[in-house]
């Protein structure tokens, strides 16, 4: 997982201009026949799980380097732009409540794909878990509101998602690719992005953290009602914790309280995953209920009573093409984006037919970067 951050994502800035967005779903779909000419739909879901080229394009849409909307912008526009038919690739979710329908839209597609329910049934799995796992297992302060899945006629998938932390308004992307995801719940992701921070976040899918996931399911599959004394159970002194020669821990005044949820409704979905058994961490996320204050007890709860160690790691100059919604680096030049839209469809008309020489001049723009 690229554990690096690229922009910050400020909240600020709202949707662009339905003039605008109308460009931008234009130069998404001019885009996304050329990489598909070019290289394939698997290239193009990679493009998805790259947050450098994701957020180059974004800029290249019209948005500013640091606005957190060139993301819910860029993926609806995509969503647009893109025919199942004709592309091959498809695009589910987005923002808000739109992405609790992402599961009915993988569905409708899959039969237009012909995919059978087996492998619709894997998609579908995979969108939700993606999901859970950000919002459950990376507890580091930012609540999804946005998700978006691609996939392929052939299966494959990307996530691009994101998440608000409602005390700093900024957000952090979270990017999967179905190539890299052995395990759900073991380094799962391509990327996560956003500003860098000194806060700490208990990330339940780092390497560091495997014995704390081997140990929470262990304490599930044991009679939870033995759990239950430890969270009812008092705050006690930490003197009584380490001996007279262990070093004395200096604390400051006041710490935020780690909340377990353990009420009755809680213990009932430990009680429930009990009889259920899980046979692993993976399974144990994907349980109705098993949110993130439940995880991060059993794993509290691993690392007291097992001394599983716990990891508190945070994983975490194309706005000239056309300018930016807000008028930074220049406002967007109307006149040309349409030249760009057009002399793309037209270069991969002609690349179709069999007369490529404007194809190849835009390949050999590259030369001069």
């Amino acid at each position: 997982m690229h554990r690096t951050g690229i922009a910050n994502l400020p909240l600020h800035g709202g949707k662009a201009p339905p003039w605008l967005f109308r460009k931008m779903v234009g130069l998404s779909r001019a885009v996304t026949d050329v990489l598909l000419y070019e290289y394939g739909p698997d290239e193009f879901l990679g493009r998805m799980a790259d947050p450098y080229w994701f957020q180059a394009f974004g800029c290249a849409l019209g948005f500013d380097w640091h606005s957190s909307g060139l993301t819910t912008t860029t993926c609806g526009a995509l969503k647009v732009a893109i025919s199942p038919e004709e592309h091959g690739i498809a695009v589910a979710g987005g923002k808000g409540k739109t992405s609790k329908k992402t599961p009915s839209e993988v569905e409708q597609i899959g039969d237009l794909f012909s995919l059978s329910s087996e492998k619709t049934g894997t998609l579908v799995r995979a969108s939700r878990m993606s999901a859970k796992v950000d919002n459950a297992c990376v507890q580091d302060g930012y609540s999804l509101y946005h998700h978006s899945f691609f996939f392929t006629e052939n299966g494959k998938w990307a996530v691009v998602q994101q998440g608000m932390n409602e005390s700093s308004s900024y957000a952090r992307r979270y990017h999967w690719l179905s190539d890299d995801v052995l395990s759900f719940v073991d380094e799962p992701h391509s990327a996560i992005c956003g500003e860098k921070e000194e806060r700490t976040a208990l990330n339940l899918t780092s390497k560091e953290n495997a014995e704390a996931r081997k140990g929470s399911v262990d304490l599930i599959k044991d009679d939870p009602a033995r759990l239950e004394k430890y969270f009812a159970r008092p705050q006690r002194l930490i003197t009584e914790f380490i001996g007279s020669e262990q070093p004395i821990l200096s604390l400051p005044p006041h710490h935020p309280l780690l909340d377990a949820d353990i009420s009755r409704g809680g213990m009932k979905v430990l009680r429930n995953a009990y009889e259920l058994q899980p046979k692993n961490y993976e399974e144990l996320v994907s349980l109705k209920g098993m949110g993130p204050k439940k995880l991060r007890a059993l794993a509290l709860l691993s690392g007291l009573l097992f001394g599983t160690k716990i990891d508190w790691s945070d994983p975490k100059i194309f706005s000239f093409a056309h300018g930016g919604k807000d008028g930074y680096p220049y406002p967007v030049e109307k006149k040309t984006y349409a030249n760009s839209i057009r002399f793309l469809e037209e270069a991969i008309e002609q690349a179709k037919l069999g007369k490529d020489e404007k194809y190849r001049a835009i390949r050999r723009l590259r030369e001069f970067l």
